[in-house]
């Protein structure tokens, strides 16, 4: 076999292919064989057919397209590693000459890895926000735990903003009572927001027994999407009590005995959750930096794959599990669909690049990953998935994705590694020490995203 490559674009070659016949005599034994077993011939046992009566009956032409689509696989591969190329996704694959006897010349195009030159980045500097925990910050802290050991006791009055009521509801889309329309002994926050839009102003005012009426958009359910014409009850009205703010207070809700040290705790904690956020920040801020250093090519093919799996994700994943549609999404966000979609492939043109850059750097630095690393990010997936880490492991070996999470956790380390190497001062002016921040990189959701969903060969 004897294979060239032409260069159609910095990510995209043509490899051309010729095979001589006698390297095809595998194939074509197989053929035979195959063609066999399907087959049935007066005066000959199954699969004992002679090769010239086959080619007499059904024609060697059957033959040949049988041998040749079972020896391409196996030839293209041959060419691809014989040019030490990285393919992305499936070839497309002619076959320009088949002569019986003489000849097989096929050509494949195909997507490959762009060669990345990955400059000096120790030169990288970036600024992120200075780490401040207000008086304010401080305060909000607590008054969400007061909010978590709130009373309610029963009064006798029309409900108002912030009363906890009991309802029951009853919604009718044509004016017809939906199955799953009814529900009641609801509990509903007044101004939360979590049930229907519409619904507080049709409860403030009503007392328990009192009824009204409201028009909304329903979220969920056999309906969800559509108009409903809604009823609702209140059959109980509670005011919410707040705890007062002392000392008894602090040892109700926390393990401190006085009101300074629960305060005290809660700076800790609000400290600590900014400085993760700093170093997330430190990251997508020098990875941005780097990709700005290095002219990455992206093709064409693989970027609308990407951008037609982001959509595809959102739409049918998350938007659906939610009960929206798309368009309702991009009236909540205030998007045009034009806007939308020049997001969607800026962020997967970033997560490609991403993952070329950093794939790269992989190999640069020479970084390998070892047990450990994979299985605390394998734990640490699954946590963010939902399932127990026997489970998520199962699905990924059942998947075949664990060359994709060994993917994820080295291009982390590759990261890593520029960030190390950057200067990351803050907006007073100090310089950032983030060597006791995680350095495994969740925080590069394209650089996860484009790992898992783009395929290469």
């Amino acid at each position: 076999m004897k294979s060239a490559v032409e260069t159609l674009n910095p990510t995209r070659v043509r490899l051309t292919v010729e095979v001589p016949f006698e390297e095809l005599k595998d194939s074509l034994d197989a053929a035979y064989q195959k063609i066999n077993q399907q087959v049935t011939v007066k005066g000959f046992r199954k699969g004992k057919i002679p090769a010239r009566v086959i080619d007499q009956r059904f024609g060697r032409g059957a033959v040949l397209e049988e041998a040749v689509n079972d020896a391409l696989p196996k030839f293209y591969t041959e060419a691809v590693n014989e040019a030490e190329l990285t393919p992305l996704g499936q070839p497309e694959v002619d076959i320009t000459e088949l002569k019986d006897g003489e000849t097989l010349n096929f050509t494949a195009e195909v997507d490959i890895r762009p060669t990345l030159e990955i400059p000096d980045y120790s030169g990288i500097e970036v600024e992120v926000d200075a780490i401040e925990v207000s008086d304010e910050d401080i305060e909000k802290s607590v008054e969400q735990l007061r909010e978590r050991f709130a009373s309610t006791t029963p009064v006798e009055r029309a409900a108002e903003d912030g009363d906890v009521i009991t309802i029951d509801l009853e919604a009718k889309v044509d004016g017809e009572v939906l199955e799953d329309g009814v529900a009641s002994g609801v509990s509903y926050t007044i101004g939360s927001g979590e049930l229907l839009d519409g619904i507080d102003d049709a409860v403030k005012g009503l007392s328990a027994g009192e009824e009204g009426t409201f028009t909304s958009e329903l979220k969920g359910g056999s309906a969800a999407g559509r108009e409903a014409e809604v009823t609702v009850k209140v059959t109980q009205v509670a005011a919410r009590e707040l705890p007062a703010l002392d000392d008894d207070f602090a040892q109700l809700a926390s393990e401190f005995d006085t009101l300074d040290e629960l305060k005290a705790d809660s700076t800790k904690r609000l400290a600590s959750m900014k400085q993760y956020d700093q170093a997330t920040q430190a990251q997508e801020r020098v990875l941005d930096k780097l990709l700005e250093l290095v002219e990455v090519p992206v093709p064409e093919k693989l970027l609308e794959d990407e951008v037609n799996t982001r959509k595809h994700n959102l739409e049918h994943h998350q938007l659906g599990q939610m009960g929206l549609t798309l368009d309702k999404y991009l009236e909540i966000q205030g998007k045009t669909a034009e806007e939308f979609d020049t997001e969607t492939r800026e962020a997967a043109v970033k997560g490609i690049k991403t993952q070329f850059v950093l794939d790269e750097l992989v190999k640069k630095e020479n970084l390998g990953v070892n047990q450990e690393e994979l299985t605390e990010h394998l734990m640490r997936r699954a946590a963010s998935s939902g399932m127990s880490p026997d489970q998520f492991a199962q699905a990924v070996v059942e998947g075949g994705q664990v060359p994709l999470l060994v993917g994820e956790v080295a291009r982390g380390k590759a990261l890593a590694v520029v960030v190390e190497s950057a200067t990351v001062k803050d907006t007073n002016g100090e310089l950032v020490d983030l060597d006791d921040e995680d350095e495994e990189t969740e925080e590069t959701e394209e650089t996860t995203e484009v790992t898992e969903e783009t395929t290469e060969g």
